[in-house]
């Protein structure tokens, strides 16, 4: 039996630890914290899977929360008007919701991976608790068929040299700030189902809103996305939750006061209901050298790590988990050798290459063709559909979205089967 070492229990290496598992390895589990401290712990994401990543955890039998969770039907974009921030309120030049072929859900990491590390240990797996240091490894890969890296910060990640040519920023793009809350009212738009809304601010940032399950129950996620030194960048040094919480309501009152109407009696979830902070977009080499000579594989946010902008970290991290799964079970007696991991990498980029692209191209300054593209939406529901869908799928942007002769073809279309 084949002994596989997994460091890191998030999205990725708990699906992969428990996949490996139900094909027969030997896993052996290393986390930094224990299921009961994860679970009263702080926020750790705005998670929201959309079907095909949420697929991956079905076909492991992994979707316990599915019939709990908020079923996603649609996704909202809305625009405000540049420039009427002040004084006075902002109005949306752009609204409008495309429906999903597939609901999407979000289960807070907190009860996830939670219940998955005590799955894993139940049956049978191997869980050790320990905060994995360089040293530990170069121990452990003499121990282990193959050591697989997901813990996506700190010393581990230094293994893993940035890509320069896949990686072109060098500082964080936006500073982020998280609060879960109950109370929040529905979008008056579409009140008999559930949707995620993308609020976009030109030149100050993003807005989005998602319902989830949380420890708590169903709740609310409320994450702002600012440009660095705006107007939105104020969450820096925030440690007292409510004040998060007031903050996130007076930048939602002057910029997004369309969704800060319904926000107006939302209360936090729990203590831990918050989150701040920033990271820039980077993509690593896959493969980290020890001291002793040996090799790990780096998986998921270690060595694709994209700005949430888009909100693919979870999907990334659960396609890649099912990459990797399938690359491993196939592998069979044969050896986890630096060309094995190389090419592995390379399965899992064929997806993550265009999550990268979109998502790098959503934090800068949108083109007209773009701009042309989201507001046409609003007048044809296919468009906004297959935007909407495009988070779940998106290579399918490759077809209409970056190209300016692919959108303009693809608008032309669509207008003219609307016209006939």
């Amino acid at each position: 039996m084949r002994k596989i070492l997994v460091v890191g229990a998030g999205q990725s290496g708990l699906q992969l630890a428990l996949g490996l598992q139900s094909h027969g390895y030997e896993v052996t589990l290393m986390s930094n914290r224990t299921a009961d401290e994860i679970r009263s712990g702080r926020v750790m994401s705005t998670q929201c899977m959309f079907d095909t990543a949420l697929q991956h955890e079905r076909d492991l039998q992994l979707n316990f929360w599915e019939s709990q969770a908020p079923k996603i039907e649609g996704l909202g974009v809305s625009v405000a008007a540049p420039g009427s921030f002040d004084p006075g309120p902002s109005q949306r030049v752009i609204d409008w919701v495309g429906r999903l072929d597939g609901y999407a859900q979000s289960v807070d990491q907190r009860v996830k991976m939670a219940g998955w590390m005590e799955t894993f240990a139940q049956r049978g797996g191997q869980l050790v608790i320990h905060g994995a240091a360089v040293s530990d490894l170069d121990y452990f890969s003499r121990a282990y068929d193959l050591v697989l890296v997901s813990a996506g910060k700190g010393e581990l990640v230094s293994m893993f040299g940035r890509d320069a040519e896949r990686s072109p920023y060098t500082e964080p793009q936006r500073a982020l700030a998280v609060s879960y809350v109950h109370g929040l009212g529905p979008r008056p738009e579409h009140p008999d189902y559930d949707a995620v809304r993308c609020n976009l601010v030109p030149g100050v940032g993003e807005l989005f809103i998602m319902p989830t399950l949380t420890t708590s129950g169903r709740a609310d996620i409320l994450f702002w996305e600012g440009i660095p030194g705006g107007p939105l960048d104020v969450f820096n040094g925030v440690k007292d939750p409510a004040e998060h919480l007031s903050l996130t309501l007076e930048l939602m009152e002057r910029f997004t006061p369309w969704e800060y109407a319904r926000a107006t009696n939302v209360e936090l979830t729990d203590a831990g209901g918050t989150l701040s902070g920033r990271y820039a977009p980077t993509v690593r080499n896959p493969i980290g050298r020890l001291p002793g000579g040996g090799l790990v594989l780096g998986v998921a946010d270690v060595v694709v790590a994209n700005d949430p902008i888009t909100g693919q970290g979870s999907n990334s991290a659960s396609k890649c988990a099912a990459a990797y799964l399938a690359s491993i079970v196939e592998q069979g007696d044969k050896p986890f050798d630096e060309e094995w991991m190389q090419a592995t990498f390379d399965r899992y980029w064929d997806t993550a290459q265009h999550v990268t692209k979109w998502t790098n191209a959503m934090l800068g300054v949108p083109p007209e063709h773009v701009l042309n593209l989201i507001g046409a939406a609003g007048q044809l529901p296919p468009v906004a559909d297959r935007f909407a869908n495009g988070f779940d799928n998106p290579a399918d942007f490759e077809n209409f979205f970056f190209d300016p002769e692919k959108t303009n073809a693809y608008l032309a279309s669509v207008t003219g089967a609307a016209e006939a």
